[in-house]
């Protein structure tokens, strides 16, 4: 049976909505989706559904990349729409308070891919103004004429004077 249509309630296997592949993600953004989904919390009624916790370094170690390459597909995936990140705290045994992991949130694959159209139509959208302002450019190069300076006309156009012929 699936929750939320990406999740075995077994916890055994998850489901990636075929929409991912859809949205021009690279491969490192795909595996990092595929890990965090294969993390998140499943649990009905949670608080805390639909998030995880993993570092940047062990998600690196599970798909074979670096932290650096780790963020990079995080801040993609965040562009994208599928998932938000929030800073967390933990208070050590002394009581300091100190940054913990991000909490990854996976959000709903609809809205992403809602968002991908918008920005694919607006892409369209720039690409037809600038193809008509072009356009409208080029046609005002046609009907400009050039200007020939009076003078030149005058003098390349006067005939010379009749000799008179001996009689």
């Amino acid at each position: 049976m699936l929750v939320n249509n990406t999740v075995n309630t077994h916890g055994r296997y998850f489901v990636v909505p075929n929409e991912v592949f859809q949205l021009g993600l690279s491969a490192g953004a795909i595996a990092t989706y595929c890990y965090l989904m294969s993390l998140e919390n499943r649990r009905r009624g949670d608080k805390d559904r639909f998030t995880c916790y993993p570092s940047y370094a062990s998600i690196g170690r599970a798909i074979g990349r670096s932290e650096r390459s780790v963020y990079k597909y995080v801040q993609e995936l965040v562009e994208a729409g599928l998932i938000l990140t929030e800073q967390t705290k933990v208070t050590t045994k002394t009581g300091k308070r100190r940054n913990g992991n991000l909490r990854f949130t996976m959000l709903p694959v609809e809205s992403a891919v809602e968002l991908y159209h918008e920005r694919q139509l607006a892409k369209l959208e720039t690409g037809v103004k600038k193809k008509r302002k072009a356009m409208r450019k080029a046609g005002r190069k046609k009907r400009e004429r050039k200007q020939v300076p009076r003078t030149e006309y005058v003098v390349s156009h006067t005939a010379p004077e009749p000799e008179e012929l001996p009689l």
